[in-house]
């Protein structure tokens, strides 16, 4: 029976003449769908598309035979018992779609509803979960009408299918081909609840398929639910518990930066030198103003008056900041439901997940990572109404630092300084506001005790020390208490002067401040998120200045300072080893959608990722280099750019091949004279660490032919010609090849320049250099270029004739019999073809023909052969490649 259904479309083909005979055949394929033996039924649904495609190109006389016949077959098997032919149909049925052998009507009466019934909740699980990613993949082949009437519905209703995580996992990860597909509205008003509530799932694989499609949905979003609800939502994957769903979210964080990109003014990055327009500057302005709010609580004009006594103590409340962040960064998983209410309407229902089924799924971190939510909650969130932040976190170990150097003060500045200290003093010592939370010892004790088993997370491990430190705190003096509770200022920033930090050392020395964690705003979680290589920095800028340096109005900061910190050493360990080569990967993408203007936010990753000890980092910036260049124009290029693609030149030949395949687009983007300066490097091409990387030696040849058009007459005789000449003499055929055609372009060059000299040097230099030379392989490679130069018209065929063809004819008389040969082909197949050696009578036809007759006579059988007739079915590109290949 196997055989019988592989043999259904000969037997359709014998009968299509008959249309009762093609009838009967589809009617015993319909009862051979009955068979019991799976391999006979999965046999028939491999052939099932042939048939079909027969059948639609046979329609006139077997009409409706796919649509009767075939196709209630392939929709039964889609819940077939056996896993084999659910697959196979699965496959066929898709190859159907996107051939688009089935039509709208039957798509949506025949395919779709049973679609729906294989997802409906009483169904098997495996086929519930097939059923589902079949929907997914043929969303985009039925188009976004009946994706949105017939299938959306049905797959926001999986996206929260608390029994299986099988079925939530395949909604994640098409989600972004589902999100693409119904456009914008539809998205934002039904799907992103659900993709919200997929991004906090308690499975980890569930979330990683969230991040791996982050950027398809983002696309299909408008541009301010990117900035103010998916950027939070990204934060909170990038900072998850388990590793692979950072490592997932680390990799797509590039990617999702693009989508911010300005359609309107990326375009103008190559024209402009600010590269956007100032009307999307100022819109860009005033959304970032919306996601950065100021670090401290003075005004712009007290903080530029304040700024050398104040820094100090602004660097203390940025560690406290960012220390709380790091908490509720890691607590994220279980807090989104809470982060998003505000997104989501009263109508879409919350997917409540029984630990049962799902935990077991679920990593050990995230189980610790819900249990220390959960204390953090009971202990002292407040609502998200409260704007200001009640009580601060501090990390004992980084609160104190290297006083700042002594600094000449104006008297009256001084003076209100003073003032100002004596007001902070009086406030550390005012009782605590009843008001403030605080955590118990038993509350911080279990934390403590949740946190010990995953103490090897260098995340977890610094959670440990700050509640350590605040467990030390609660069992100090009342009086202590008081003081360690005020550790900021609301309404004005403590300002102290060196010598006054030092007198009151002793008095901070013993503070050791509380847990009082607050839920900020969306905004300032925004702008406060920071990772912790950016608690210290080796910058001779201060903190507060290498923060600025960074800060931009195009993506929300807090994702660009997530992507900058993907060059930090402890990235690797806890998140990816191969983090910076996707940082590098995306480099070019983040880039474009900064702009040149703000380049200085990526200069110093760039040039860290240039100098990482992988050379697959380097690699990657290597082959994307030049479209970099593109982007930022001639001086930053020449200012930031050229150093690196120097040192690129020095590199391994696996980072050198990314620069040469773009040598020719990186070089023309630089100024006429920075461009000669390289004239001197390109002989180090030659060199490479492994003389067998023939193909290292191809690019450049092929780059040469490239670099033709940038230099002057001068240059290419001074210094592309002797590396033409030695690639013409490689031990590789195929390097050979492209440098026959690399010299001929050369000759083509030279000749149109206003300077006939060079190319009459240069022919000489051939003739000398390999019509002359003591090898026969050097012999034949003379007749190769003067093939070339033939047939691409090069040079014009009385120059030809007077500067090259003598010494070519003269070769007719070599003794070796391959270079005859070669010349054979070269004269009676290319040379007699010129329309000068036809028509003209000349002295140099006449020697031509001569030649010929000389060759005709020659003792050599395939000489004779190939100067006596043309051969019609040889061409002479061929021929020519296989002597050459024959010949070493």
């Amino acid at each position: 029976m196997q055989m019988v259904a592989r043999s259904l479309l000969d037997t359709l083909k014998e009968v299509s003449d008959d249309e009762r005979d093609c009838i009967a055949v589809l009617e015993r394929i319909s009862r051979l769908a009955d068979d019991s033996e799976p391999t006979v039924r999965a046999e028939l649904m491999e052939q099932v598309p042939h048939i079909a495609m027969f059948c639609q190109e046979n329609r006139p006389s077997i009409p409706y035979a796919f649509s009767k016949y075939l196709l209630p077959i392939v929709v039964r098997y889609l819940a077939d018992q056996n896993n084999q032919v659910r697959k196979t149909s699965q496959a066929a049925l898709l190859v159907l779609l996107e051939q688009e052998l089935i039509e709208r009507y039957d798509v949506e009466t025949k395919v779709c509803p049973v679609l729906i019934d294989l997802t409906a909740p009483d169904s098997n699980d495996d086929v519930k979960t097939e059923a589902v990613a079949i929907m997914c993949k043929m969303a985009s082949m039925v188009g976004k009408d009946i994706t949105e009437r017939l299938v959306l519905p049905r797959f926001c209703e999986m996206c929260c299918d608390c029994r299986m995580f099988h079925v939530r996992k395949v909604c994640a990860a098409n989600f972004g081909d589902i999100c693409s597909v119904v456009g914008q509205q539809a998205t934002e008003e039904m799907l992103l609840p659900r993709f919200f509530q997929l991004c906090s799932d308690n499975v980890w694989g569930v979330r990683k398929a969230c991040a791996e499609c982050f950027m398809a949905v983002s696309c299909a979003t408008s541009q301010e639910v990117r900035r103010t609800k998916l950027s939070t939502l990204f934060i909170n994957l990038i900072s998850d518990p388990s590793r692979w769903v950072r490592q997932a979210a680390f990799q797509s964080l590039g990617p999702f930066i693009s989508t911010f990109a300005n359609p309107s003014s990326s375009g103008q990055y190559f024209k402009e030198e600010d590269g956007k327009n100032p009307e999307d500057r100022g819109s860009a302005q005033e959304n970032s103003e919306q996601v950065r709010t100021t670090e401290d609580g003075t005004t712009d004009e007290e903080h530029n008056r304040t700024e050398g006594l104040s820094s100090y103590c602004d660097d203390i409340d940025d560690f406290s900041t960012k220390l709380e962040n790091v908490i509720e960064d890691q607590n994220t998983v279980s807090n989104n439901s809470k982060r998003e209410s505000d997104f989501q309407t009263e109508s879409s229902f919350h997917c409540t997940l029984p630990s049962e089924s799902c935990g077991e799924m679920a990593d050990e971190n995230e189980q610790s990572s819900h249990c220390c939510t959960t204390d953090v909650q009971e202990a002292g969130l407040n609502s998200q109404e409260t704007s200001l932040s009640e009580q601060e976190l501090y990390n004992s170990f980084h609160f104190w630092r290297t006083p700042l150097p002594e600094i000449d003060i104006d008297f009256e500045l001084q003076q209100v300084s003073d003032i100002k200290l004596d007001r902070e003093i009086q406030e550390l010592t005012m009782p605590v506001s009843p008001s403030i939370p605080m955590a118990t010892r038993k509350e911080l004790e279990e934390m403590i005790e949740n946190l010990e088993p995953h103490i090897d997370d260098p995340d977890v491990k610094a959670q440990v020390e700050v509640l350590s430190a605040a467990l030390r705190a609660s069992s100090l003096h009342p009086q202590e208490e008081t003081m360690a509770s005020v550790g900021k200022g609301t309404d004005s920033q403590t300002e102290l002067t060196i010598n006054d930090q030092q007198s009151f050392k002793p008095i901070l020395g013993d503070i050791v401040p509380l847990i009082g964690d607050t839920v900020e705003s969306m905004d300032s979680t925004l702008h406060y998120i920071h990772n912790d290589s950016d608690l210290s920095t080796n910058s001779s800028f201060s903190p507060e200045e290498e923060r600025k340096s960074k800060v931009q109005d195009v993506v929300p900061q807090a994702l660009l300072d997530q992507y900058l910190s993907m060059t930090d050493p402890s990235r690797a360990q806890t998140v990816d080893t191969e983090i910076a080569k996707h940082c590098a990967y995306s480099l070019p993408g983040v880039a474009l959608t900064l702009g040149r203007q703000n380049w200085h936010c990526l200069k110093d990753t760039y040039e860290t990722l240039a100098s990482d000890m992988q050379w697959k980092v380097r690699r990657t910036l290597a082959f994307s280099i030049h479209e970099l260049a593109v982007i930022l124009g001639d001086q930053l290029t020449a200012g930031d750019l050229v150093p690196v693609f120097n040192g690129f030149l020095k590199d391994l030949d696996e980072v050198r091949i990314g620069v040469l395949k773009h040598l020719h687009d990186f070089l023309k983007l630089l100024h006429v004279d920075k461009r000669r300066e390289y004239l001197y490097q390109l002989q180090e091409f030659l060199v490479t660490d492994n003389s067998r990387n023939w193909r290292f030696r191809a690019e450049l040849a092929e780059q040469l032919i490239l670099l033709l058009d940038l230099y002057s007459a001068r240059d290419i005789y001074d210094y592309l010609r002797p590396i033409a000449f030695s690639l013409c003499a490689d031990k590789v055929s195929s390097v050979r090849w492209i440098s026959y055609k690399l010299v001929s372009e050369m000759v083509k060059k030279l000749y149109m320049a206003s300077t006939p000299t060079f190319v009459v040097d240069l022919m000489n230099e051939l003739v000398e250099k390999f019509c002359r030379c003591h090898k026969w392989s050097g012999r034949q490679t003379f007749v190769f270029i003067c093939q070339t130069i033939i047939e691409d018209d090069c040079l014009p065929m009385d120059q030809f004739a007077v500067h090259l063809l003598p010494h070519l004819l003269h070769l007719a008389s070599d003794k070796v019999p391959n270079v005859r040969v070669l010349l054979a082909k070269t004269l009676k197949q290319t040379l007699l073809e010129k329309e000068y050696f036809l028509n003209s009578a000349n002295s140099h036809q006449e020697a031509v023909e001569q030649t010929i007759m000389a060759l005709q006579m020659d003792g050599d059988s395939d000489v004779k052969y190939f100067a006596s007739i043309h051969p019609a079915s040889t061409k002479i590109a061929d021929d020519a490649m296989s002597t050459a290949s024959s010949t070493y």
